[in-house]
C-alpha cells in the first residue's frame, strides 16, 4: 500500500481538489478556441527610481509602459513570497488583497514597482477585472480558504474564486495564468482514497474536489496556464532541491513555500512551462536542475 503524504512541519497543507461527482456546477461561461502560443514575460531593470523594460522589437508603435503581474492572495503565506520574488527579479507587481490595512503591514510600502489594490475573488469576475486592469499581463493565483465552520468556503474561494479570476482574465485579454494548487487533488483516480492526507484535506468541505474542478475549468479556458501542485507546505527555508513530476504522480513529500513561489515566478519566464500541470516536492538527495530542464521534462497533456 502506498505511503501516506508526509505533512512534516507544514503549517497547513495547501487545500485543493479531487475528482468526485459533486452536485455543484460551474456558472455557464462561453469558451473560445485559442491557439496555444507561449512566450516569456519580460522583467524590468531598476535604475534609480525608474523602472524600464527590456522590450523586444515590434512592428507596432508602442508606449514604453511596464506591464504588471497580478497576484491574488497576496497576503497569504505563499502569496507574500511570490511577491517578494517577483520584485527581486524586476517585475512590476499588482497585489490583490481583501484587507488593505493588513496588506500595508505585511507588504513593502516603499517599492515603486508594487501596487496594492483591493480585490476579493468571491465577489465576481467584473470587480476582479477592474482590479486586474489593462496594465496586467499575467495572473498568479495563490489564494486559499481559511478553515472554519463554513463548509462551502472551499467552493467560494478555491473553486468559484478561481473561475472568477479566469473570467476576469478573459475580460481583460490576459492570456497567462499560474495557479498554485496541491498534490493529491486527483487522489481518487490515483488510488489514494485512503491516504490520510487525502481524507484530511477533504474534511473541510471537499476542498480537493473544489480545487480539481477549478483546475479543469482553467484547462478548458484556452488561456495559457501552468498549474503547480506542491506537496505539504513548509514555512521554513528550503532544505533540498526541487523534484518536479507530471500530474497525478506524487502522493507524499513536502516543500518550502519559498520554492513554490520560485516555481511560480520561473513559470513566467520559461515557455516550457506553458499548458502544463506540474507536481513538486523537495528532497535532500535530489540533484539540482535548471528550471528549463525541469519544465522541459514534463509533457503537455
Amino acid at each position: 500500500m502506498a505511503a501516506p503524504l508526509v505533512l512534516g512541519n507544514s503549517s497547513f497543507l495547501h487545500f485543493h481538489h479531487f475528482p468526485l461527482s459533486f452536485p455543484i456546477s460551474f456558472p455557464s461561461f462561453p469558451f473560445s478556441t485559442t491557439t496555444r502560443t507561449s512566450w516569456p514575460l519580460n522583467s524590468s531593470k531598476m535604475e534609480g527610481s525608474e523602472i524600464t523594460e527590456d522590450v523586444t522589437e515590434s512592428t507596432e508603435t508602442n508606449v514604453d509602459v511596464k506591464k504588471k503581474i497580478f497576484v491574488a492572495g497576496a497576503t497569504g503565506n505563499t502569496g507574500k513570497r511570490v511577491i517578494e520574488q517577483l520584485l527581486a527579479k524586476g517585475f512590476a507587481v499588482k497585489a490583490g488583497v481583501r484587507d488593505l490595512d493588513k496588506a500595508k503591514t505585511l507588504l513593502s510600502k516603499d517599492n515603486p514597482a508594487l501596487q496594492i489594490v483591493q480585490s476579493d475573488v468571491t465577489e465576481g469576475s467584473a470587480k476582479l477585472a477592474e482590479a486586474i486592469g489593462d496594465d496586467s499581463e499575467a495572473v498568479i493565483c495563490a489564494t486559499g480558504f481559511r478553515p472554519g465552520w463554513d463548509l462551502f468556503a472551499p467552493w467560494k474561494v478555491d473553486n468559484f474564486g478561481t473561475v472568477n479570476l479566469v473570467e476576469a482574465c478573459r475580460k481583460r485579454g490576459v492570456n497567462r495564468f499560474i495557479l498554485i494548487s496541491s498534490i493529491l487533488v486527483n487522489g481518487a483516480a490515483m488510488g489514494q482514497l485512503l491516504n490520510p492526507a487525502y481524507i484530511f484535506l477533504n474534511v473541510f468541505g471537499l476542498t480537493l474536489v473544489a480545487k480539481l474542478q477549478a483546475e479543469q475549468y482553467i484547462r478548458k479556458s484556452g488561456i495559457n496556464y501552468t498549474i503547480i501542485r506542491p506537496g505539504g507546505l513548509r514555512n521554513e527555508p528550503p532544505t533540498g532541491n526541487i523534484v518536479m513530476e507530471p500530474e497525478d504522480t506524487l502522493y507524499e513529500g513536502t516543500i518550502s513555500r519559498d520554492q513554490v513561489a520560485e516555481v511560480a515566478v520561473e513559470s513566467l519566464v520559461h515557455p516550457e512551462s506553458s499548458f502544463k500541470v506540474v507536481e513538486i516536492v523537495s528532497r535532500a538527495d535530489a540533484p539540482k536542475r535548471s528550471f528549463k530542464d525541469l519544465f522541459s521534462s514534463i509533457k503537455q497533456r
